[in-house]
C-alpha cells in the first residue's frame, strides 16, 4: 500500500473493511448483548431470592476490595497478550461458555435454597460467591469486547455506521424478552397464571444468558482484529502511562463518574409498586418507539454541524430537564398516583427523550473508541485494556458504593421484600417514585460538567486519523522487508512515542 497519497484523511470517502457476513455478526452481538432481563433483576434478588439488605450492602463493600486487587492485573494481562487469533479475540471465544455456564447458577438459586428467609446465611453466601466469580471472568471478557469492537476497523466513520446500524436493528428485538417477561410477571403476580415466579425468572434468565452467548461466539469466530498493535508487549509501565495521559478518556471517566453518585431505583419498581402493573411501562413506551428508530437519522446532519462535545453534553441535559420536570408534576397533589396524569405525562417524556436516543447511543460509543485511538495518536501504542480496566475500575468501585446506599434507602424507605405488588404504603410509594426520576438527575448533575472540556473533535480529530492512516500504511510497508534488528528497533521507538511523531 502506498502511502503518497495519505496526506489528508477525508471524512466524506470512509473506506470499508467489514464485509456483510461480519456485519451481520456485529449486530447479532449488539442484540445479544441486549437480550435479558436485567431490568427485573433487583426484583429478583430482594422479592424472590430474597438476600438482606444489609447483607447486599456489605457484599458491595467487599467485592469493592477484591475488584481494586483483580482489575489491575486483568487489565495489563489483556494488554500484553499477543496470539495468532489476536489479542482480544481467545478472551471472548473461550471465556464466553464458562462466564454463561456460571451465571446460569445464579437463576437456579431459589432452587438450590428453596423457602429459606432473607438473612439464610448459606443462601447469601453461595450468591457471594457466584458473584465474585461471575464479575471477574466477565471483567476479561468485557474487556476483551471492548476492545475486539474497537479494533475490527480501522476507519472511524465506518465504526460509526456499525455502532448504528447494530442499535437499529437491535432495538426491534431487544426490549421483547422484558416485554413478555412483563406481562407474565403482572399475570402471575395478580394471580391470573399459577405459576412461581422463581420458574418464570429462571426460565427467561436462563433462555436470554444461552442465546446471548451464542450470538457473541458466532460473531467472535466472524470476525477479526484489524487495528494493528505495537510489534512489541507494553510493559506494566506502559500501560498505566496509556491511562494518565490520556485526556478523552479521563474526560469521559470523570464525566462517568460524577454522574455515578447517583442515588435511584430502576423505574421498574416505580410501575410494579405504584402503578401495580409493569405491562404499562410497555404501554407507556408505544408512542415512543417510532421516534427511537427515526432519532439515528439526526445523528449524521448534527455531527456534521456541531462538535462532538456539544452533542454529548445536549443529550444529557436535555434527558434531565424532561424527567425533573416528570418529577416536578408528578409531586404535586400526589399526583404520582393517579394514573389518569402520571402515564400520560410519562409517555410524553419518553417521546421527547428518544429524540436524543440516537445521540446517547453514537455519541459515548464514538467518544471512548477516539480515545482508544488517541492513545495510539500519542504514545505509538495502543492499550485497550488498561484503559478500559481505568474506566470500568472506577465505575465498579463507585457502583458497589452506591449500591450499599441504594439498599440502605430502600430498607430507610420502609420497603417490605417479598410483599405483595402495589400494597407498600404511601410514603414508601413517593420515595419510588422520586427514586425513579428526580432524585437520580439531581445527585448525579455534576457528571455533565467534565464534557464542557472535552476537545478531541473538529480539526484536531481530523488531523489525529490522518496521523494514524499513514503511520499504519508506513508500518504495514516497513514489516514487508524489515530484518529481525530492525523489527526490534521498530518495536523499541513504537513504545517511545511511535515513529511518525
Amino acid at each position: 500500500m502506498s502511502t503518497e497519497n495519505l496526506t489528508t484523511y477525508d471524512v466524506n470517502k470512509p473506506m470499508r473493511y467489514v464485509g456483510r457476513r461480519e456485519t451481520f455478526a456485529y449486530i447479532l452481538n449488539d442484540i445479544g448483548a441486549s437480550l435479558n432481563i436485567n431490568d427485573f433483576k433487583e426484583r429478583f434478588i430482594y422479592d424472590v431470592v430474597k438476600i438482606d439488605f444489609g447483607y447486599l450492602a456489605i457484599q458491595n463493600i467487599i467485592a469493592t476490595v477484591w475488584d481494586s486487587i483483580n482489575d489491575t492485573f486483568i487489565g495489563v494481562t489483556v494488554d500484553r497478550t499477543r496470539t495468532r487469533f489476536g489479542k482480544f479475540k481467545p478472551y471472548v471465544l473461550f471465556g464466553e461458555i464458562p462466564l454463561t455456564l456460571i451465571g446460569l447458577c445464579m437463576w437456579l438459586i431459589p432452587f438450590i435454597f428453596p423457602n429459606t428467609a432473607a438473612t439464610h446465611l448459606p443462601k447469601w453466601l453461595f450468591y457471594f460467591a457466584m458473584s465474585i466469580v461471575t464479575e471477574t471472568a466477565e471483567t476479561f471478557t468485557s474487556i476483551a469486547k471492548t476492545g475486539f469492537l474497537a479494533t475490527i476497523t480501522p476507519e472511524p466513520l465506518e465504526r460509526s455506521r456499525l455502532i448504528a446500524l447494530a442499535n437499529v436493528t437491535s432495538h426491534l428485538v431487544e426490549d421483547l424478552p422484558k416485554q413478555i417477561f412483563g406481562i407474565l410477571f403482572d399475570l402471575i403476580a395478580n394471580k391470573k397464571i399459577n405459576l412461581p415466579l422463581q420458574n418464570l425468572f429462571s426460565s427467561f434468565g436462563i433462555a436470554c444468558a444461552v442465546l446471548s452467548a451464542s450470538f457473541t461466539l458466532f460473531f467472535a469466530t466472524t470476525s477479526r482484529e484489524r487495528v494493528s498493535q505495537s510489534i512489541k508487549q507494553p510493559s506494566v509501565k506502559h500501560c498505566l502511562k496509556a491511562v494518565v495521559t490520556n485526556k478523552p478518556m479521563l474526560i469521559y471517566v470523570l464525566s462517568d463518574f460524577l454522574s455515578g453518585f447517583s442515588i435511584g431505583l430502576s423505574r421498574t419498581n416505580f410501575y410494579i409498586d405504584v402503578i401495580g402493573s409493569i405491562t404499562w411501562k410497555t404501554i407507556v413506551g408505544i408512542p415512543a418507539f417510532p421516534i427511537k428508530f427515526i432519532s439515528y437519522s439526526f445523528v449524521e446532519p448534527l455531527r456534521r454541524r456541531f462538535a462532538t462535545k456539544t452533542l454529548w453534553i445536549l443529550e444529557d441535559a436535555w434527558t434531565d430537564m424532561l424527567w425533573l420536570t416528570v418529577f416536578g408534576i408528578g409531586s404535586i397533589n400526589k399526583n404520582f398516583k393517579k394514573k389518569a396524569i402520571i402515564l400520560p405525562l410519562m409517555a410524553i417524556e419518553e417521546i421527547f427523550e428518544m429524540c436524543v436516543y440516537g445521540l446517547r447511543r453514537v455519541i459515548p460509543a464514538e467518544i471512548q473508541n477516539e480515545a482508544l485511538d488517541y492513545c495510539e495518536w500519542k504514545n505509538g501504542y495502543r492499550s485497550e485494556a488498561m484503559i478500559g480496566v481505568s474506566k470500568s475500575l472506577i465505575t465498579k468501585l463507585q457502583r458497589a458504593v452506591m449500591g450499599s446506599v441504594n439498599n440502605l434507602v430502600m430498607n430507610k424507605i420502609g420497603y417490605i421484600q417479598g410483599q405483595e405488588i402495589g400494597t407498600q404504603t404511601d410514603k414508601t410509594k413517593w420515595w419510588i417514585f422520586a427514586l425513579g426520576t428526580g432524585i437520580p438527575i439531581i445527585s448525579s448533575c455534576l457528571g455533565i460538567v467534565p464534557k464542557l472540556f472535552y476537545t478531541l473533535s473538529g480539526e484536531k480529530r481530523e488531523r489525529m486519523y490522518t496521523d494514524l492512516q499513514i503511520q499504519r500504511a508506513e508500518l504495514a510497508e516497513f514489516m514487508k522487508t524489515a530484518t529481525p534488528e530492525e523489527i526490534e528497533e521498530m518495536a523499541e521507538r513504537q513504545l517511545n512515542g511511535g515513529f511518525s511523531h
